[in-house]
């Protein structure tokens, strides 16, 4: 008997085939529409359309955001993807990692080799802590609920960003450095320690979990299994020097181009969002928000720009006039902690080859933007006396038309700093807690 029509649940969605075989019939399935797709298709055919009525606009918006990538994000952030991909071919991203277990896994529940994807997406900025995850994935060494909570707590600003252009550029204020810096990495260790309840502890991709089960019991020095880790890793890569920095350089760059495309499309989205007054009826719903929250609704212009795109968030927050400098702070704090929306899609961009979910990244924004805000409107009076901790001439004399010139000057050595620092720290932190745990392994017996 012929079959004119079936249909298919699979996880309470209907599952569509079409010139699809059955029992020798040729079935045709009707396609049960995406909600989300449908939005997506309206929103792309209302953008082309607004962009048709406002080219001019388009194409400043355009050039802005070429100018943006190729002078700012381009030599801050190249240098570091193949700098990082080239780390874990030659096996010290697993030095570091079997070191710093100790710390990571009793209290972020990652491996430890999580603490060095920390230090340098702390150190490097957005998206360099979810580029270095999803290689983790791909050398199965995390599983996706560690691949989620790493790429929630390790998606932060870099230093030269956060001091150079928010804090002396945009605020003129160097001694402002300190407290954003305390309340935006502060408040992601914080959402590291709550993402760490995220998901349960199960078996899966990440083939190190029986490794670390064995760490616990193996009588070995630490450093011994270090160098042991690092020597297996590069044997488990067995690409020469040559072939891996090729791959690297070609990797780096095709990833620097999404992340370019993406910069010059948000800032287009923007532009003529702006010029169809879409933008002011945004700013009015955001400015009554503000208004019930006690803050100040002249913020209403950076919080919404902040939203979409962090660089413009963070200026307007810095260019307010008559509002007082804490609630500029805090608005500035939830903005680099929020990241906007063009960081989102740049993470989703570099990790679309992973199971990672989008869901557990975005709720970590959300807490990440609004702890930072609340420590800096708690720390203000503490920190208000600090003297200034970074010389503004090392930051203002920057050169955005030597992109390179201003990397090896500036990005570079402040890059360099936060990386060390923070190693160093964890380092220590690792330590401790590894003595600690023999201690109390000692008094058991």
């Amino acid at each position: 008997m012929p079959i004119s029509s079936i249909q298919e649940h699979v996880s309470g969605k209907l599952v569509i085939y079409q010139n699809d075989r059955l029992f020798g019939e040729e079935v045709t399935f009707l396609r049960k529409t995406n909600p989300g797709l449908q939005l997506a298709a309206l929103a792309a055919v209302l953008l082309a359309c607004m962009m048709l009525i406002f080219p001019e606009p388009s194409f400043r918006a355009s050039i802005k955001g070429i100018a943006i990538w190729w002078d700012v994000l381009f030599p801050a952030l190249f240098p570091f993807f193949v700098i990082s991909e080239m780390m874990l071919g030659i096996g010290i991203v697993h030095f570091f990692g079997t070191l710093l277990d100790p710390m990571m896994r009793p209290l972020f529940r990652v491996p430890g080799i999580g603490g060095f994807v920390m230090a340098m997406g702390f150190a490097s900025g957005y998206p360099i802590g979810a580029r270095l995850t999803s290689q983790l994935w791909d050398q199965r060494i995390v599983t996706r609920e560690e691949g989620e909570r790493l790429v929630a707590f390790t998606t932060s600003s870099d230093p030269i960003f956060l001091i150079g252009a928010v804090s002396v550029g945009f605020f003129h204020s160097p001694s402002l450095a300190g407290l954003l810096a305390a309340a935006h990495y502060g408040s992601a260790v914080l959402v590291g320690l709550m993402m760490r309840f995220h998901g349960k502890p199960r078996a899966g991709h990440g083939v190190q979990i029986r490794e670390a089960k064995a760490h616990k019991v193996s009588r070995i020095g630490i450093w011994k299994q270090s160098f042991r880790a690092m020597h297996t890793a590069r044997l488990q890569d067995g690409r020469t020097l040559g072939v891996m920095l090729t791959q690297a350089l070609s990797s780096g760059l095709q990833l620097s181009f999404v992340i370019g495309g993406l910069v010059v499309f948000f800032s287009v989205v923007m532009e003529v969002l702006a010029s169809a007054g879409v933008m002011s009826f945004i700013y009015t719903g955001v400015q009554t928000v503000l208004q019930g929250a006690g803050i100040p609704s002249v913020l209403a212009e950076a919080v919404v720009n902040g939203f979409f795109e962090v660089t413009l968030g963070a200026k307007e927050a810095g260019s307010a006039i008559g509002i007082p400098p804490m609630y500029k702070a805090a608005i500035a704090a939830w903005v680099l902690s929020w990241a906007g929306l063009s960081v989102h899609a740049q993470i989703v961009s570099v990790l679309h080859r992973t199971p990672f979910r989008y869901t557990p990244f975005l709720f970590a924004r959300f807490v990440h933007g609004l702890l930072a805000a609340a420590l800096v409107l708690l720390l203000w009076e503490p920190l208000a006396a600090v003297p200034a901790t970074f010389e503004p001439s090392a930051y203002s004399t920057v050169d955005v038309t030597q992109p390179l010139a201003t990397w090896f000057r500036h990005t570079l050595p402040a890059a360099l700093t936060a990386f060390t620092v923070s190693l160093v720290i964890m380092l220590l932190l690792s330590a401790c807690f590894l003595f600690a745990r023999r201690c109390m392994k000692r008094i058991r017996t």
